[in-house]
């Protein structure tokens, strides 16, 4: 078991979704993962402030957030940051993945969402596997 404490964001405008992404993964991924210390942002604006001031291994947006979903966010902070962690994308269909892969997403979990999915996809991503 890791000793060492990561950040992961968790981008959503819907709380109750912020809540389950969280409640899914829990404090680590795996137990052999680090402990995970979560953020969150309910909009745009405040992905980009945390990610331009912290440090994150991870970041996990919801591509079916209004008015600017995770896709378009993830989109604009690979235009204009130089050092953007791994992001996973949750998209509501299968048929979303090319679009999850054109943003630049590492990974995408589809709804609903599953916890050993979320968990087994955050463990990877911060091993550096995808």
């Amino acid at each position: 078991m890791s000793d060492q404490t990561v950040r992961v964001l968790v981008f959503s405008d819907d709380a109750d979704k912020r809540q389950a992404v969280i409640n899914g993964v829990g404090l680590r991924a795996s137990k052999d993962s680090p402990k995970i210390e979560w953020s969150e942002a309910a909009t745009p604006f405040g992905v980009r402030e945390l990610v331009e001031n912290n440090e994150f291994a991870a970041l996990i947006l919801d591509g079916e957030t209004q008015k600017q979903g995770g896709m378009a966010v993830l989109q604009d902070l690979r235009n204009t940051i130089d050092q953007l962690p791994p992001a996973i994308l949750l998209i509501a269909r299968q048929q979303d993945e090319w679009l999850a892969n054109w943003s630049g997403a590492v990974a995408w979990i589809t709804d609903p969402l599953d916890p050993l999915t979320l968990q087994e996809t955050v463990a990877s991503v911060l091993a550096g596997q995808r």
